[in-house]
C-alpha cells in the first residue's frame, strides 16, 4: 500500500480523502488544508490527521494527492516532485501551459509518475465505448450545468469545457491545425458560456459547447465516423452506438436497409455495450496506483494534461 497525502480539504478534497481511505492500494497518512478552521473541522468529523505545512505532509509520503485551487498547483506538484513524490494532481494540470512543461521535465528529471484528474476518461459510458471510437471525423460536444458558485474564478473552458478537450485529444490521433471560438461572461468576470471549433490535421473537426449558467445538467458528446455513430452521455451514464455495414443479400423482414444514390445497400444496426457503475475517481486513483507499482504509464499522463491546457488556453485566446 502506497503512503497518501491529500493537499486540500475542500468540497472535492474531502470526496479524494474519503475514498483514500476506504482504498485498498493507499494507506492515507493524512492532509494538508490553510484554512485552519477547515482543517479542524475536517480532522474532528473524520478522524484524519491534520499536517501543520505542505512540507510536513509531503515528507510524510509516497504520493502527493493535489486538491487545491489551479493557482497554487504549480507550486504544490513542484515541491512534491522534487522530494521524489509521486504526483496526482486535479485539472487543469496548472494555471499555465509554461508550468506544466516545467513540472513534466521535473517528473523525468526526478523519476516520479504524475496523473491528472481528467476524470470523465473513468466514466463507465466512455470506457464502454471507447474501443468503438475509430478516426472519428466529426465530433459534438455539449456541457451544460447549472450555476454554482464555486469554479467562477477560472473562465468556463478551464472549468466545464476542458473535460471534452481532453477526451477529444484521447481518441483523435492528429494534431490540431486550427481553432475558432467565442466566450460570454454573464454573470462572472470571466466567460461563463464558450462555443469552440478545433480542426485538426486530419480532418476532423470537434465543436464543443460549455456553458455554467444552464437550466439543468447535460454531457453529451457525440462522436461520428466511418459507418457508425456513437453517442455518449457522460451524465446519464448511458451510450447509443449505431453502426452500418453491407447490407445481406437476403434481408431479413425486420433488418433496417438504406440504399444510397449509387444503389449500395447499407444495413443499419444497434449495439447495446454494458455500462458497469463504478466511482470514477476512486478508479482514476486507484489506476494511478497501479501505475506506480507496476512500473507502467498513467492512463492520464502529464503531458496529456499539458497538451488539453494548452488547446484549452488556446481557446481562450481567440476570445
Amino acid at each position: 500500500m502506497l503512503k497518501v497525502g491529500v493537499l486540500g480539504a475542500g468540497h472535492l478534497g474531502k470526496i479524494h480523502l474519503k475514498l483514500l481511505n476506504q482504498s485498498n492500494k493507499y494507506n492515507l497518512i493524512g492532509f494538508y488544508d490553510p484554512i485552519k478552521e477547515n482543517a479542524k473541522k475536517v480532522e474532528k468529523e473524520f478522524g484524519y490527521k491534520s499536517f501543520e505545512t505542505v512540507k510536513e505532509l509531503i515528507d510524510a509520503v509516497d504520493v502527493v494527492d493535489i486538491v487545491t485551487p489551479t493557482l497554487s498547483h504549480f507550486d504544490c506538484a513542484k515541491e512534491a516532485i522534487e522530494k521524489g513524490k509521486h504526483i496526482f494532481i486535479e485539472k487543469p494540470i496548472t494555471k499555465t501551459v509554461e508550468e506544466a512543461n516545467i513540472l513534466v521535465a521535473l517528473s523525468k528529471l526526478h523519476n516520479v509518475k504524475g496523473q491528472v484528474g481528467h476524470v470523465e476518461r473513468f466514466n463507465p459510458a466512455f470506457t464502454a465505448v471507447k474501443k468503438s471510437i475509430h478516426k472519428p471525423m466529426f465530433i459534438e460536444a455539449h456541457r451544460l450545468a447549472e450555476f454554482n458558485p464555486r469554479g467562477t474564478d477560472v473562465p468556463v473552458v478551464l472549468d466545464l469545457m476542458i473535460h471534452d478537450i481532453d477526451i477529444i485529444l484521447s481518441v483523435v490521433n492528429s494534431e490540431v491545425s486550427h481553432i475558432s471560438a467565442s466566450g460570454v461572461s454573464v454573470i462572472s468576470d470571466t466567460p461563463d458560456i464558450a462555443n469552440a471549433r478545433i480542426e485538426f490535421k486530419n480532418g476532423c473537426v470537434a465543436n464543443l459547447t460549455a456553458s455554467r449558467i444552464s437550466l439543468k445538467n447535460m454531457r453529451k458528446t457525440r462522436f461520428f465516423q466511418r459507418d457508425a455513430y456513437i453517442a455518449v452521455d457522460f451524465f446519464e451514464k448511458a451510450t447509443e452506438v449505431v453502426k452500418m455495414k453491407d447490407a445481406p443479400e437476403k434481408p431479413g423482414d425486420f433488418d433496417m436497409i438504406l440504399q444510397n444514390a449509387e444503389g449500395i445497400k447499407k444495413q443499419i444496426y444497434f449495439e447495446n455495450p454494458t455500462v458497469e457503475n463504478n466511482n470514477a475517481i476512486l478508479d482514476e486513483l486507484e489506476t494511478f496506483a497501479e501505475a506506480i507499482n507496476n512500473n507502467t504509464t498513467p492512463i492520464v499522463t502529464l503531458e496529456q494534461g499539458t497538451e488539453a491546457l494548452r488547446v484549452a488556453q488556446m481557446i481562450i485566446n481567440d476570445f
